[in-house]
């Protein structure tokens, strides 16, 4: 190998990184212009239903969006406005039940995981933006500072103590996802313990305090399954709100090759050739990942063509 491989758009248009609304986040601190919309009977509405879900419908599938209902002001999330002016919302479940209970075994309730590669664009940009917010409302509703509740305000997008008047805002844990790739051109892949049998993927990890994305690359990839890497170029990124992660695709060259698995992040860890690959794919003795995630973006990326497989994620 030359050199690294550059990036390539037909292979690196991610599923989860699509968007058609505008966010403007200018209206976020207007409290009289988000009621105002919230009443207009244009605006749409996503409900979200316990554990990240919300209904669809349709082949190929669509959000199902609403009306808004006056009561339910104080659980919206303002998420933007399309090229018509049209307001999106989403709708946080109600702890009570009140809202949603009867949707939780709906056979149309689905995840991003599940549908993620199917919406498009202009839905999946709201569905990814909206379980990403419910997520973080889910495990801050009390000050890191001093422990007292916090109160949602600006469209969702801000949490303020009520004790010290402290302004806390939505996290996103970088990680970094990899295709690494010898001087013989070949892919290293690995599998965790927890995944079906069969299934292989790129590496990842999440970056630590004080440490540039492509410090992590080279140490996550050392430690999980003891190989150098020397040159990183970044590639693509993608929301992964599971819950509340971005990932950074990279490819990087190796500078060795022998392998030892951590078996702790990695049960097993192997290089492979694009004839490899392929008839592993082809005969079943390898799962690649689901198109909804990067890695298997960047799967098809290092392979040169889109890789028909599908599987589900368990």
């Amino acid at each position: 190998m030359t050199e690294i491989l550059p990036p390539a758009k037909e292979f690196l248009d991610l599923p989860l990184s699509r968007a058609a609304l505008d966010r403007s986040a200018h209206l976020r601190t207007q409290p009289e212009e988000l009621e105002r919309r919230w009443a207009d009977p244009r605006t749409r509405v996503l409900r979200l239903l316990p554990k990240g879900r919300f209904l669809v419908d349709g082949d190929p599938p669509a959000l199902v969006l609403v009306a808004p209902r006056e009561e339910a002001l104080q659980r919206s999330l303002f998420l933007g406005l399309d090229d018509a002016d049209v307001a999106y919302y989403a709708l946080l479940p109600d702890d009570a039940g009140a809202d949603g209970a009867d949707d939780a075994d709906d056979e149309r309730a689905v995840g991003l995981r599940d549908v993620g590669a199917l919406l498009g664009a202009r839905d999946v940009g709201l569905a990814v933006n909206a379980v990403a917010l419910a997520n973080w409302h889910a495990t801050h509703t009390h000050c890191p500072r001093c422990g007292a509740p916090t109160r949602v305000t600006d469209g969702g997008h801000v949490r303020v103590c009520e004790a010290d008047g402290t302004q806390h805002y939505p996290r996103t844990d970088p990680a970094v996802i990899m295709a690494i790739v010898d001087e013989a051109d070949r892919l290293l892949l690995g599998r965790q313990a927890s995944w079906p049998e069969g299934r292989f993927s790129t590496l990842a990890g999440f970056v630590e305090p004080g440490e540039s994305l492509e410090q992590a690359v080279r140490r996550e990839v050392a430690e999980e399954v003891g190989v150098s890497v020397g040159d990183v170029v970044y590639l693509a990124s993608q929301a992964w709100p599971f819950p509340a992660s971005i990932m950074l695709g990279f490819v990087g060259r190796a500078l060795t090759t022998e392998l030892h698995a951590d078996r702790t992040e990695i049960e097993q860890a192997r290089w492979v050739t694009r004839e490899e690959l392929g008839r592993a794919v082809d005969d079943g003795s390898l799962l690649l990942p689901p198109g909804v995630s990067i890695a298997r973006k960047l799967i098809e990326h290092w392979y040169g063509a889109t890789l028909d497989a599908e599987v589900a994620w368990r």
